[in-house]
């Protein structure tokens, strides 16, 4: 009924999309002049990634679990900054301590969930040099364990920016896990295509839930840097990672063009990949999980569509 692999065809699809991925880290660096950027724990761990799926809400950048000081990524000045213990302020409890670095061309860093002993030092600074202490790994907000969030926004094109787009991600050679796949007909049937032989003709919705880790197995699970789905050997959805579009309050994501996000997140923690139509006789259906690295798991189903 299916079988797991790395077919030739998606070694194909792999080095194109690292070339895709280098053009647009490149294009990262040349238009916003942030080459060299770091991360602001070098010895954090992800716990939650850009993309994640929390809950049916996409996570804007990302967690880490560290010890120590939170540093300055890049060379910015200061644009806002909230103490965390400051329970006056009507800003967002969530984000408990956070400050707000603005490097140019529009890219503002985001720091926030750590603890704020440093705040009264930082607050007397306008401008931040690379790798200056902007305050200790802790637990603020709506923070679960020790550490900090960070994330890019562009102001200019009004966009959420997935960091590993311009900071180098972990060396990484486990390629993600394709964990469930799911078929949902017209009238909203789910069928688990790799436990049946048949399916009627018609319309179907394609879900999938799918993990990534850097380099140990038991790391926690991340999201995949993107999704690719495929029927009869044609490409008909492409989750892309990169960014996620602020409209009008509305956010939206790149799946074979923009789609508000609410289209795209389904039941924790599935990623809803493409819609498609399937005709009388035999049909395939392929979905591939790639990471920022370039690792890639895919699967093929054989159908018999009568």
């Amino acid at each position: 009924m299916y079988r797991r692999r790395h077919c030739k065809g998606a070694k194909a699809q792999v080095q194109q999309f690292r070339y895709l991925v280098i053009i647009c880290a490149l294009v990262a660096h040349t238009v916003h002049g942030l080459y060299g950027m770091d991360w602001p724990s070098p010895k954090g761990r992800m716990v939650n990634n850009f993309g994640w799926n929390d809950g049916g809400t996409p996570v804007l950048g990302i967690s880490f679990e560290a010890e120590g000081t939170i540093q300055a990524a890049e060379t910015g000045e200061l644009l806002f900054m909230h103490r965390g213990l400051d329970t006056a302020s009507r800003l967002p409890a969530p984000l408990g301590a956070w400050i707000a670095l603005d490097h140019g061309d529009g890219i503002i860093s985001i720091y926030s969930r750590f603890d704020d002993t440093r705040q009264e030092e930082v607050q007397k600074m306008e401008k931040f040099e690379k790798n200056t202490p902007l305050g200790e790994a802790g637990l603020s907000g709506s923070s679960v364990r020790k550490g900090f969030h960070f994330s890019l926004f562009d102001r200019k094109e009004r966009r959420w920016v997935n960091p590993m787009m311009i900071i180098s991600p972990p060396a990484d050679t486990r390629p993600p896990v394709i964990l469930s796949i799911r078929m949902q007909n017209t009238e909203g049937k789910l069928i688990d295509p790799g436990q049946v032989k048949t399916i009627s003709q018609g319309r179907y919705r394609i879900s999938v839930t799918a993990t990534d880790t850097l380099v140990a197995a038991n790391e926690n699970p991340l999201a995949p840097y993107r999704l690719v789905c495929s029927v009869n050997g044609n490409e008909i959805g492409a989750l892309n990672f990169e960014t996620y579009a602020a409209r009008d309050g509305v956010l939206m994501m790149y799946r074979n063009g923009l789609v508000p996000v609410k289209q795209i997140y389904g039941p924790f923690p599935a990623f809803e990949v493409g819609e498609t139509w399937f005709t009388r006789g035999q049909g395939t259906l392929e979905i591939s999980a790639l990471d920022i690295s370039g690792n890639v798991q895919s699967i093929l189903y054989r159908l018999q569509v009568e």
